[in-house]
């Protein structure tokens, strides 16, 4: 009897120390529905919720997400063409922004040393404050590109997050819409980012970086301070905080452009 429980025992952290094996990926719809019954399994395992678990199996292959995966051009214009598309029109609205929430904009400098400035260049830059957000399904999108082969690796952590969101009850399935690669809310956090740097500043219960521009703004700002951005410090190029504006956004065009616009507010 003794012997049998150690065995148990043994047995028993075996299995519990086994890895769940990865969902497998497909360049293809082919597949998709497997796919996410063994998605489910490794989610659960990670600690998702009936809530995310149930949003995962209804979750719809997107073949117009993969389209656009194939098909990105924004990032492929120079420099002056790119940085005429995304700030035209933007320096009257930003202003009006800083003045809107004036008193948000001070109290989050004061507490994560991020400027004005650079929050609502971001803000703008990202979705017109707010009126850009996207309208793919959120758990669609990622799940579909968790399940395509091409950067599985990046996707299948957001997916994990997504479905986190939809536990933790920051907002519906229905109101979880945004751009096509999963990017949600007025600065287009990551599903990851949302969860991990989500801010409720204005303290209602739950992060809203898609109706919410306080948190919004709060958000956007301790992304940038956790990602190592320096109080006080200039964000041209050349700079530590210029740096750490490329861990907002990989694209060098990108990171000029905010430092650009953003000196002219």
């Amino acid at each position: 009897m003794k012997k049998f429980g150690f065995l148990a025992v043994a047995l028993t952290m075996s299995l519990a120390t086994t890895p769940v094996l990865a969902a497998k990926c497909s360049n293809t719809s082919g597949g998709f529905e497997a796919f996410k019954r063994d998605f489910a399994k490794e989610a659960k395992a990670l600690g998702v919720g009936r809530k995310g678990l149930s949003a995962l199996k209804t979750a719809k292959y997107s073949s117009s997400v993969i389209r656009k995966d194939r098909n990105q051009k924004s990032f492929k214009k120079g420099f002056n063409a790119f940085y005429k598309l995304r700030t035209t029109g933007l320096a009257r609205p930003a202003r009006k922004k800083m003045k809107q929430y004036a008193k948000t904009f001070r109290g989050v400098e004061k507490k994560y040393g991020v400027p004005k400035e650079v929050l609502v260049t971001i803000w703008g830059m990202e979705s017109g404050f707010g009126r850009f957000l996207g309208k793919d399904d959120i758990v669609n999108s990622l799940a579909t590109l968790t399940h395509d082969c091409r950067r599985t690796g990046f996707f299948r952590p957001n997916l994990i997050a997504a479905l986190k969101i939809l536990d933790r009850g920051d907002m519906t399935r229905k109101r979880m819409r945004g751009a096509t690669h999963g990017e949600i809310g007025q600065t287009q956090f990551m599903a990851k980012h949302y969860l991990n740097y989500g801010v409720d500043w204005d303290r209602n219960g739950r992060v809203d970086l898609v109706g919410s521009p306080h948190d919004v703004i709060a958000s956007t700002a301790r992304y940038l301070q956790a990602h190592g951005w320096a109080r006080g410090g200039s964000y041209q190029q050349g700079s530590h905080n210029y740096a750490v504006l490329k861990e907002w956004n990989a694209a060098t065009i990108y990171q000029k452009a905010i430092a650009k616009f953003a000196s002219k507010l």
